[in-house]
């Protein structure tokens, strides 16, 4: 015999909001959805039900699952929402006045058990934090856009958050099919931190004339982009060695003294030998016994990739050349 399915809310219905519920949804659970008003949270749950018929045409959801969705997503006003539901998302505008007006309302109305996530961006959790009820049952969970198909989530406690929190909320993840990973309340968390030092970089670049934003895309989709599905930069790093990296930085200071400083916890890695898998120590420790293992994943899966980027062709971005 089976237990109950779990009941969780998402209050706002948009894009994002409605995109994590469908997650939540496909991962077994019932789930309400609420936005400013009723008739919108209806009108969301059925594009969402229109969505998922066409990403199983499509072969981007299973089958049945737009069936699953429209049987577990309802749509309710915010405090029928969250009330008895075990984990709550928060997933309005990114303005700070509309998240504390909004969180007020669901901490006040659900559980004084039930967790509650927001998916800011920006916003630092701990100041979100201050429009919740017992916040210790607050932290960011934050999804990437679109939510049905990036499997990375942020969890972001503040500095009040309760410990028990994060596992119970790891798991709604994991049951989604994503992977979390724990980060701390900082300004920009980690995601954005990366994406918008690499646009920096970018715009710096085509600022000065060195490529353009078509040739700049096409060098990092086919090179470094490349293997970032499979390793992180510190995996990657640890695979070249720490002692080129090393050097690179010093070559790039020859025009950019400060843009490119060495990072000290670099420079203080090769000082003590630790120079990636080629020593068994580095950022991620990889034992050098390990490396042929790790060199063979990574020549097969760059092979896959490079399958799959020429089976589905160039991305249309641009016009088609209709020209004869």
């Amino acid at each position: 015999m089976t237990g109950a399915r779990p009941v969780y809310a998402v209050v706002g219905s948009g894009y994002m909001g409605g995109g994590i519920a469908q997650s939540l949804a496909l991962s077994g659970a019932d789930v309400r959805i609420a936005d400013v008003d009723l008739e919108i949270a209806r009108g969301n749950r059925e594009r969402l039900v229109r969505e998922a018929e066409q990403f199983v045409a499509d072969g981007l959801f299973p089958a049945g699952a737009a069936e699953e969705i429209a049987e577990r997503i309802t749509a309710a006003t915010i405090e029928d929402a969250v009330a008895g539901a075990s984990f709550v998302e928060e997933a309005v505008p990114e303005k700070i006045e509309i998240k504390h007006a909004t969180l007020r309302r669901i901490s006040a109305a659900a559980s004084p058990e039930a967790i509650i996530g927001s998916n800011t961006s920006t916003i630092l959790i701990g100041r979100l934090a201050e429009a919740v009820e017992r916040p210790e049952r607050f932290l960011g969970v934050h999804f990437s856009n679109p939510a049905p198909f990036i499997p990375g989530v942020e969890l972001i406690p503040h500095a009040g958050t309760d410990a028990a929190v994060l596992p119970v909320v790891e798991g709604i993840v994991a049951a989604t099919g994503k992977e979390s990973a724990r980060v701390k309340d900082a300004t920009g968390f980690v995601l954005n931190r990366l994406q918008y030092a690499l646009f920096h970089e970018a715009t710096q670049l085509v600022e000065e004339g060195v490529a353009s934003p078509e040739d700049i895309d096409t060098i990092v989709r086919t090179t470094f982009g490349f293997r970032l599905p499979f390793f992180g930069p510190f995996a990657i790093a640890d695979m070249a060695g720490l002692d080129v990296y090393a050097f690179c930085y010093a070559s790039l200071q020859t025009e950019f003294p400060e843009r490119f400083a060495t990072p000290q916890i670099l420079a203080d890695l090769v000082a003590a030998g630790k120079l990636g898998t080629k020593s068994g120590a580095g950022f991620l420790d990889v034992p050098a016994d390990r490396t042929p293992e790790l060199v063979a994943y990574r020549n097969k899966a760059y092979v896959a990739m490079k399958r799959l980027v020429d089976e589905l062709g160039p991305a249309p971005i641009h016009p088609e050349n209709t020209e004869s």
